[in-house]
């Protein structure tokens, strides 16, 4: 996540003109396309859901997630059109912190998203005085809570790094800062979300073991059995093709490392906030309708369509 901090002009002026220009269109185009769709996903779910379900409250806060992110890429996109930064150290410091909490909860929230669809699928009876909404409010509350904790140290080496460069001549996203601790910081993040990438693979593979069996007296009963497995795989999938990379890249980061790599994957992480709202909020049983037409069992709302 951290690059080299260059007080000089952009070398390699030509190559890196053809990489700003392909990194302004792709995050133009994540944002053309996860703006509105997450706004438009989050009023769907408000309005017609509420927070009545611990998967809604889950979906709503990825949502939210996701539409920070998109805030933050209009910057993204001025900075590498124009290779000018004239918004300060303050601004600059906010737009890459968002990215990277970001990264951090849809995370956290996709892997909350799969455990509550497990332990529904596998523990029905057992789970419902856990599974409510409650609950799941308390959950994102102390996520919100212990990410922005975490971060504040974050934030204060980054903004001091930025703050010993020019600051007339900012490149903002480019140079990151090389502050004090950024490997360790960058190890610890990778292996953390290596950690999720495993409880979704361990819930991935119980429920498709669990779907396969008989159904036990314990099980949750579920009418379509392909519908949800792909729902698990579909998790899986996102976290390979999003995270796996930038992950894998982080463990292997050094101090003096260009960073061209990690911004190339940076696009691609970006790229997660587009596709969160197809993939869990048209998973949710009768998105598109309203409270009074939707009939939902009590063991398997969360896990196969009407």
């Amino acid at each position: 996540m951290s690059g080299n901090y260059n007080n000089t002009s952009i070398p390699e002026e030509l190559q890196n003109s053809v990489r700003f220009q392909a990194s302004a269109v792709v995050y133009g185009l994540v944002l053309a396309v996860g703006l509105p769709l997450n706004t438009f996903s989050l009023w769907i779910l408000l309005r017609s859901h509420g927070l009545r379900s611990p998967c809604t409250v889950l979906m709503v806060n990825l949502a939210a997630s996701d539409l920070l992110l998109a805030l933050s890429l209009p910057l993204r996109v001025y900075f590498y059109a124009t290779h000018k930064w004239p918004f300060g150290v303050g601004i600059c410091t906010t737009a890459i912190m968002l990215f990277r909490v970001n990264i951090r909860t849809s995370c956290i929230f996709i892997t909350l998203i799969s455990v509550d669809r497990f332990v529904a699928l596998v523990f029905p009876l057992r789970s419902r005085s856990l599974r409510t909404s409650a609950c799941a409010c308390k959950c994102c509350v102390a996520v919100w809570i212990l990410l922005i904790i975490l971060c504040i140290p974050e934030i204060l080496r980054l903004h001091s790094a930025l703050k010993k460069g020019n600051v007339t001549n900012i490149q903002c996203f480019e140079d990151q800062g090389q502050t004090d601790g950024a490997v360790t910081m960058a190890v610890t993040q990778a292996i953390f979300l290596l950690t999720l990438l495993v409880i979704n693979i361990v819930s991935t593979v119980v429920v498709i073991v669990v779907l396969r069996k008989s159904p036990s007296a314990g099980a949750a009963k579920v009418n379509n059995k392909m519908n949800v497995i792909l729902i698990f795989a579909v998790n899986l999938l996102v976290f390979i093709i999003f995270f796996l990379p930038f992950s894998l890249q982080l463990l292997t980061f050094k101090k003096d490392d260009s960073g061209d790599i990690i911004r190339a994957l940076i696009c691609l992480a970006s790229v997660n906030c587009c596709l969160d709202p197809l993939i869990y909020y048209f998973s949710l049983d009768s998105f598109w309708q309203d409270n009074g037409k939707r009939q939902t069992d009590a063991g398997t709302y969360s896990l196969s369509r009407s």
